[in-house]
Order: C-alpha cells, then structure tokens, then sequence
C-alpha cells in the first residue's frame, strides 16, 4: 500500500490524538486521514500536515474505504465498531482492553512478536501501557537467560487515566498551590496530589487489581511464556505523564549485571541509563515526550537465594507514546 487511507477511532483523546501526530511524525504514508469520534465532536477539525481536517461520527457507515483502523476508544465502542470495521475490509490496531486476550486476535509489541501480525483476522491489539513498558526491556534479557518470574511495581502517571486523569492533577495541583481544600473527583479514587493510590481497576477474589494481572496474562502471550509468574503491584502516583516500573525479574540462566547493561545497550526502543553515584538513572520527566524505554539501577537481586538467577532494574516509559500510540503505529508500518 503506497497511500493508505486511515481512520482514528476515538481521534479527540489523549491517545488518539498523539497517534495522529506519530503518523506525521513517522512519515506513515497516509493518502487521507479520518478522524472519528462521538456526535458532539462531529464537524470540529484537527490539524495533521498543516491542513485542517474534520471529525467524523464514529459510526458503522464511517469505515467504507477505510484500510486500516488505530482505535483509541472505550471498550464498548471498540466491540461495537471494529467488527463493523473488519467487514467493511479494514484492519483494525486496537489500543482498548476489548480484545487483548482473545485467542484469535494477536497482542503485539513489534520489538518483541512482530510476528504475530501476520496471523490477524482483522483486529490486532495493543498491550496494556504497563506491559509494554516492562516487556520491551525484558524481551532481550529472556532471550539470553529465559524468564521464569516477575515481581513488579509499576508507578502510574496519571496520564494513564486519559485526559480526566490529566485534568484532575491540574485541578487537584492548582487547589493545593492556592491552599484550597482539595476534594476527590474522577477518575481516581481518592486525591491524588501529594499522594499515592495503590488502586488501579477493581480488584479479583485474590486482592489483585485488574491492572495488575495484565503483566501476567498479557505478557504470557505476547512473549509465548504459558507458564511465566508475575506478582504485580500497580500505583497510581502524582506524575503527568511516563509510567516508571521496578522490576525483579527471575532467570533459568545465570545473568549477570555487567551482561544485562551490555544487552540492553544494544536492544531495539531502549536506552540505557545507568549511573547511580552520579545520579544518573531514568526518570519520569526525562522521559516523557519520546519513543525509548529508559532502563537503569541494573543489579543482582541480593535476596535470591542458592541456584535462583535474579536481577533488579528500573525503567520508565511514555504510556501515551510508546506504551499506546506510537506501538499501534509501529504495528501498522508492518502492515503497510
């Protein structure tokens, strides 16, 4: 395909407005750009190569002609439309929950199972923003050692809840700043600023949060791993925007941290940073705004006992960028 035709489900929202800029960014060979959302946004424009482009209702009808499909809306919608979509000849990269784990449809990080792709009947899903920021600097590490086990805390911006969530902080930040009471509004829980929630989703009949079991569920598919173990716990914290993850992770091989450093120096989306005494280490406000899983504090894990092979590290990610947009984008230059 040397122009294809393109249409942004949800194309209003936080997501789906940087998979727009990521396309101009990229150079993806757009022939025309459609962006969908709800009724109330239908007739409004947005800019993509300096020209005016305007919002469509998201509808059935709005797929006609339509190659390929970048879905940044609500489960619902992604379970009511995609399909429609997919018969009209589309196909479908979905940033929602909706699809991830069904069996037919591939769960994709293109530094990982670019693969898979090809076996799509039509909808191809995007990993959870968490799973993709952890998994792409563990890939290269399970390709020397083999992954057994994770433990994992992710530390969640609270760009993760889409725009409500960056509102909120803004509001909760500017009440703080004036003195003012702060009083707990969506889509958190409880106040954010000046706190931490450990809360993310609802909770199963084990105490895990539905965010919490996507490492595991999900990233037992997308790295073909049946049997891997993950322990997660998933914080929402005051941040903007770049989730950041502490990692242990448990190999059947011996792994050093002088080989872990010099693979993932040299592994595809990540860069290494990783000098502690100088106060060097990956952090949130670096590494907004940009593609690259910042990985550093690499070191053995000094609680592993006799014959456990087991390292620590730290990383951080844009959820928006490379943990939603950016990979759907990347999926779909494969496509094309």
């Amino acid at each position: 395909m040397s122009e294809v035709r393109v249409a942004i489900l949800g194309a209003t929202g936080v997501v789906g407005s940087q998979m727009i800029e990521c396309l101009e960014e990229r150079n993806f060979p757009v022939g025309e750009l459609i962006p969908l959302a709800s009724a109330r946004s239908a007739g409004k424009t947005i800019r993509f190569r300096g020209e005016d482009v305007t919002i469509a209702e998201a509808t059935a009808e709005a797929f006609e002609g339509v190659d390929i499909v970048l879905g940044a809306a609500e489960d619902d919608i992604a379970r009511e439309l995609l399909p429609e979509a997919v018969k009209r000849g589309a196909v479908c990269i979905d940033n929602s929950h909706a699809f991830r784990l069904d069996s037919g449809v591939p769960l994709v990080i293109p530094e990982i199972n670019a693969q898979d792709i090809s076996y799509n009947k039509g909808i191809i899903s995007n990993p959870n923003c968490a799973t993709i920021i952890g998994l792409v600097p563990l890939w290269p590490l399970h390709q020397e050692a083999h992954l057994k086990r994770l433990i994992v805390s992710t530390y969640q911006a609270a760009s993760g809840a889409g725009k409500p969530g960056l509102d909120e902080l803004v509001r909760e930040t500017k009440a703080a700043a004036a003195d003012e009471p702060i009083e707990q509004s969506a889509p958190f829980q409880h106040q954010l600023v000046y706190n931490l929630i450990p809360q993310i989703g609802s909770f199963n009949e084990l105490g895990y949060s539905s965010e919490e079991m996507k490492m595991q569920n999900e990233g037992r598919k997308i790295m073909h791993l049946p049997e891997l173990r993950v322990n997660c716990c998933c914080v929402r914290v005051p941040v903007m925007r770049s989730h950041s993850e502490s990692i242990t992770a448990e190999f059947e091989r011996p792994l050093s941290a002088e080989r872990a450093r010099e693979i993932l120096s040299q592994a595809p989306g990540v860069r290494v940073l990783d000098e502690p005494n100088e106060g060097v280490y990956p952090m949130p406000i670096e590494t907004s705004d940009q593609d690259l899983i910042y990985v550093g504090r690499i070191r053995q894990d000094i609680s592993a006992g006799d014959g456990v092979n087991s390292l620590s590290f730290w990383c951080c990610g844009d959820q928006i960028r490379k943990g939603a947009a950016t990979n759907a984008v990347q999926i779909a230059e494969y496509l094309v």
